[in-house]
């Protein structure tokens, strides 16, 4: 991006108008979003408590309850802020001060959801495994047993390892316990089989611009009955006034209560978001990602590369490549952002400097997206 910035003879800023490259978003995210979804966002805006803008909330949280989480949960809506937000919103509700929070940490994300629990005066304890493994049902039992935690917070798709976490049998095993499951679905949500209630997930939150195909800023966020239960039996008020959901609650409920002025715009975008992943069917959708990263997957092997995530726990929607011996990651990522255009994402933590995280998300998931980048690997990767 290039910006000339200079000063008139009559002393006033002159700044040139906005010019943005355009990239083919194959990182961690954001993802490109959908044509009409871009289109939606330039719809004027309406006041965020309009009848027609209220009856777009309502469709928002039937789109996200019926055709997206498979949930009948009436605490259903997106949060006015990114992903982190939602997270940030879960870990709040639920959480009060001294609650046993067990947290499955096997990666970037779930040394953040440490952070944030132990902010909002959580007993926080942990179950690790190396960056890009999962939990098994043995090891989750006998972590339950051992810490008998109110919240189990567990990582469904690991944005910085590209791992996916089996969660069925799960539930069955905080039931035990009178545990609560929690669940991060930021990079799972549209493009990878997820079902809330079959599951028994109590909490879970994503956010719009990966699997959803959605600029960022409008984060789905879903509370089970017993886990508001919990939040309306709560001995403290919830710490986190713009995210406490007994007031959300209010505006996106029968009371529709002011509470902030909503992102109209971006609400539009997710509605259209969520009515072509409707009109796909959410099937269909997890089917496409799966056929377009095992292309992906296949490509990147004829190049020589390999795979950190065993072939079983590997997300459709995200895929760490192991960096070649001597070959200088950034460099790479830095050619192919320069030359063509394409922007894939570096390595967190344990990670950094060892991987390159490729993203296959919303409407990027597509064999035109995987054909582009497998094109440009071989122009640019040393022989």
């Amino acid at each position: 991006m290039t910006q000339t910035i200079s000063i008139n003879d009559s002393g006033r800023l002159q700044l040139t108008p906005l010019e943005i490259p355009s990239r083919l978003l194959l990182g961690p995210g954001p993802s490109n979003a959908h044509p009409t979804v871009l289109q939606a966002m330039n719809t004027s805006p309406v006041g965020h408590l309009d009848p027609a803008f209220l009856a777009l909330m309502d469709e928002i949280q039937s789109l996200l309850r019926y055709y997206v989480w498979q949930t009948e949960n009436p605490l259903t809506i997106a949060v006015s802020g990114t992903g982190t937000a939602a997270m940030e919103a879960t870990i709040a509700n639920a959480v009060e001060p001294g609650d046993v929070v067990l947290i499955g940490v096997a990666g970037y994300f779930g040394n953040r959801l440490i952070d944030m629990a132990g902010r909002y005066g959580a007993d926080v304890r942990t179950i690790t495994k190396p960056w890009g493994q999962v939990f098994n049902l043995d090891e989750l039992q006998t972590a339950l047993k051992t810490h008998r935690p109110t919240i189990l917070a567990l990582v469904h798709a690991e944005t910085s390892t590209g791992a996916r976490q089996p969660l069925e049998g799960v539930a069955d095993l905080c039931g035990e316990f009178g545990t609560l499951l929690l669940v991060d679905s930021v990079t799972s949500l549209g493009g990878v089989p997820l079902f809330l209630d079959a599951w028994g997930v109590d909490l879970a939150y994503s956010c719009s611009q990966k699997g959803l195909g959605c600029p960022p800023g409008a984060s789905p966020f879903t509370m089970s009955l017993r886990a508001v239960e919990k939040l309306q039996q709560r001995q403290t008020k919830v710490a986190n006034w713009y995210l406490d959901m007994l007031l959300l609650g209010k505006y996106w409920g029968a009371e529709r209560t002011y509470h902030h002025t909503a992102p109209i715009n971006l609400y539009y975008a997710l509605r259209e978001a969520l009515r072509l992943l409707a009109e796909e069917g959410l099937a269909n959708s997890w089917q496409r990602h799966q056929k377009n990263v095992e292309c992906l997957w296949q490509g990147l092997e004829n190049l020589g590369l390999s795979m950190h995530v065993e072939q079983e726990y590997r997300l459709p929607t995200l895929t760490t490549v192991r960096i070649p011996t001597g070959v200088d990651g950034k460099a790479i990522a830095r050619q192919l952002l320069n030359e063509h255009n394409i922007e894939i994402g570096g390595g967190l933590g344990e990670l950094a400097g060892k991987v390159w995280r490729v993203g296959l998300m919303g409407f990027n998931s597509r064999k035109e997206s995987v054909d582009q980048l497998l094109a440009a690997l071989r122009q640019v990767l040393p022989k």
